[in-house]
């Protein structure tokens, strides 16, 4: 049973390799006698017990043999679990939601007596209520019989046929039990409510009010059932009807935790803030699937405006939009079809009303002209309602002891807020608790540290906002000895790269952000070394080295590619400085069009083109045949692939000035309008260069001379209290 790992597992475990795993896994375990400890055989002994340390041993060797089977994506949904059975049933078994206690009985029907029924199922299904109604004439006690194979009752066949006339039909009959469970264990209400049937779900609930407290096979209350397939009207309307009491934290069935989780999966956040006012202590209560609120929100990008990427207009449309508070009842509506007044109306007067009717109005016709209006509108109330929910739920955090945070991953939903840069998550976060910037994790990382890791500016320009303590936060070490320079010198993640257009400026921005945390740490951190031997700026070459490459590729590639345009337009352009059009005159040698304002136009724009192409040809020659330090990626090689492409444009534009003034001067006379067209079809390859080029060339100007990525305001007040 010593027997070593190596060897066993060739592979990581995956979708294609599954099976695979799975066999050689388990035939491990028979192996060396741990299969009985990872099915639950072997139960757990008691702490005192005889065998309870060779119990605890053979655990802990499958769960080691689970562990270094799976890469780091399903450790870390795996991390903190100490039980080899459970991580077994949630890989190999595919178990995921416990079962209620008991077992399901699944009774055996002869299959006369289904066929029997074929009839009356049928005539459900289409919709025949003489058919049906003439069956139970007949049986009435079909009516509580189940009718199919998987034991499904006419009530169940009717909702999952979609026949709401022959469901409302059924339930006027005494006979009907609405409580019965198929073999799969679903009610025909808990069916319903998964669907979304709200004209179903809500006869059946006046028929009896005792369906939302029934659990389906997986535990689950109907409310819950319905959050899992994301019903959310069906979510809004059970949430009125669902006794409270049932969503309390204090149940063993975390119906509370679940159902809050999911409002938030699926965005009902107006929702999840009441259930969370209600019971507070559900945000930091583990649900079916092993998760926390908290764990969700930090995960939960879209929830937040820090998400969007919007383009300048839309989010200046965005800033200017103005929405308002959801509120819910403190009681619940008792009557049906009372779902709508779940949103309490502010009392307004006449000119309030008025004046909001004529608001709606306007809005309407705006968001019909521009449809987009709506949906950023729609994103917005989202991004409003869910900082109210973090705000309610964040406020606790305080009084939480250390086990508390421990046990509800309070550390890692800070780094998973910091990954996905969600800014608005670590603003409440410090506001709340204003010493959390002195925490540390596992690695001995604050929130900084791991802000300069994810390459996340947004955050990590709080530490200019700190004072006097600022000093103290920026020389922290993790337990590797790298200071913040080290963590700046390591290479930024995938997902933070990809954002950058082309190598050379993803080298750009690595560079910005050395420098950057360089400007506010003290000189000797520079010479400091890592428990790797290394200085900042060794491990910063060590770990850009890659990348300089293909930022010297990308660079070199983009010269060439461009030097070729240019070297062609000044070819073009010097061609065509000697065969004017028009021709010259025979006597003098002047061109004929000398006097003529398109002419005019023709020579200057030639002239300049070539100018300006030659110019770009040059530029573009000592992009090719620069040195490629690591240091000319922040400015040098930046700035001269600006001058390039600004150059290559503008004698794209200047040579198609040229090219236009020669073809109104041939055309003049024959042809008057041609100008209106010339100008359009010149236009086009300016357009074209324009949408393909510019953009870089924005990139790189904002890059290069724009005011940098961290918070130009929190810094200038950092630079004004040094000065002080």
């Amino acid at each position: 049973m010593a027997g070593g790992f190596a060897g066993i597992f060739t592979e990581k475990l995956s979708e294609e390799n599954y099976d695979n795993w799975k066999e050689c896994l388990k035939s491990y375990f028979i192996a060396n006698g741990l299969w009985n400890v990872v099915t639950g055989k072997e139960a757990k002994p008691e702490g005192r017990s005889e065998g309870y340390k060779e119990w605890v041993r053979k655990n802990a060797m499958a769960l080691h043999a689970i562990q270094i089977s799976c890469g780091g994506d399903t450790m870390s949904e795996l991390r903190g679990n100490e039980s080899a059975k459970f991580e077994w049933e949630l890989l190999a078994e595919k178990i995921r939601v416990p079962l209620p206690n008991g077992k399901v009985e699944v009774k055996e029907q002869a299959t006369s007596t289904i066929t029997e029924y074929r009839t009356l199922s049928k005539a459900v299904e289409e919709g025949d209520w003489e058919a049906t109604r003439t069956f139970l004439e007949k049986k009435p006690d079909a009516l509580s019989e189940k009718i199919t194979l998987n034991g499904d009752t006419v009530l169940h066949v009717a909702v999952m046929a979609g026949q709401t006339e022959i469901l409302k039909k059924l339930l006027a009959s005494t006979g009907a039990d609405l409580e019965l469970k198929n073999d799969i264990g679903y009610t025909a209400f808990s069916i319903a409510a998964i669907n979304g049937f709200k004209d179903m779900v809500e006869p059946m609930l006046e028929r009896d009010e005792n369906l939302v407290k029934l659990k389906d096979v997986h535990g689950l209350i109907p409310i819950v059932a319905a959050s899992f397939y994301s019903s959310k009207e069906m979510v809004r309307y059970l949430y009125t009807k669902t006794p409270h009491e049932m969503l309390s934290p204090e149940n063993t069935d975390r119906s509370g935790a679940t159902l809050l989780n999911c409002l938030i999966t699926d965005e009902l956040y107006d929702v999840a803030l009441h259930l969370l006012e209600r019971y507070p202590s559900l945000g930091f209560v583990e649900d079916l699937h092993r998760n926390y609120a908290i764990r969700l929100l930090a995960h939960k990008r879209s929830a937040f405006p820090s998400g969007n990427r919007y383009v300048f207009c839309k989010q200046w449309i965005y800033s200017c939009m103005r929405v308002t508070s959801t509120q819910y009842e403190d009681e619940y509506p008792q009557s049906s079809d009372e779902e709508s007044n779940i949103r309490i109306e502010l009392k307004t007067n006449t000119q309030q009303v008025l004046l909001n009717k004529l608001r709606m109005l306007l809005w309407n016709l705006l968001t019909w002209i521009v449809p987009d209006i709506g949906h950023m509108y729609n994103r917005k109330s989202k991004h409003y309602e869910a900082q109210k929910f973090l705000k309610s739920i964040i406020k606790h955090i305080p009084y939480l002891s250390k086990e508390q945070l421990a046990k509800i991953g309070w550390d890692e939903a800070i780094s998973d807020a910091i990954r996905n840069g969600i800014t608005e998550f670590i603003d409440e976060v410090i506001e709340s608790t204003p010493e959390i910037i002195w925490r540390k994790d596992k690695k001995g990382r604050t929130i900084f540290s791991h802000a300069i890791v994810q390459r996340q500016e947004n955050i990590f320009s709080h530490i200019y906002g700190l004072g006097a303590k600022m000093r103290i936060a920026i020389i922290r070490h993790d337990i590797f000895h790298n200071n913040f320079l080290h963590l700046a010198a390591k290479l930024s993640p995938p997902s933070r790269l990809d954002r950058i257009s082309g190598a050379a400026l993803q080298m750009q921005r690595e560079l910005e952000w050395f420098e950057e945390v360089s400007s506010i740490l003290p000189p000797k951190y520079m010479e400091e070394v890592n428990e790797n031997n290394k200085t900042p700026s060794e491990l910063f070459t060590d770990e850009h080295q890659e990348l300089m490459k293909q930022g010297e590729s990308w660079m070199k590639n983009t010269a060439a590619s461009c030097m070729v345009v240019a070297t062609l337009i000044a070819a073009v352009m010097f061609t065509s400085a000697f065969t004017v059009p028009g021709g010259n005159d025979e006597r003098r040698g002047t061109p004929i069009f000398l006097n003529s304002n398109a002419f005019l136009i023709f020579v200057i724009s030639n002239a300049i083109s070539l100018f300006a192409s030659s110019t770009s040809v040059l530029v573009f020659l000592g992009i090719l045949t620069s040195r490629y330090a690591e240091k000319d990626f922040r400015k040098s090689l930046p700035r001269k692939l600006i001058d390039g492409l600004f150059t290559l444009f503008f004698s794209i534009v200047t040579m198609m000035a040229c090219f236009g003034a020669a073809i109104f001067l041939l055309l003049r006379e024959r042809l008057h309008w041609i100008a209106l067209p010339i100008i359009v079809l010149s236009s086009i390859p300016i357009a074209l260069y324009s949408s393909f080029q510019f953009p870089l060339l924005i990139e790189i100007l904002i890059y290069t001379y724009g005011g940098g990525i961290f918070d130009s305001e929190r810094k200038r007040l950092y630079a004004r209290s040094k000065v002080i």
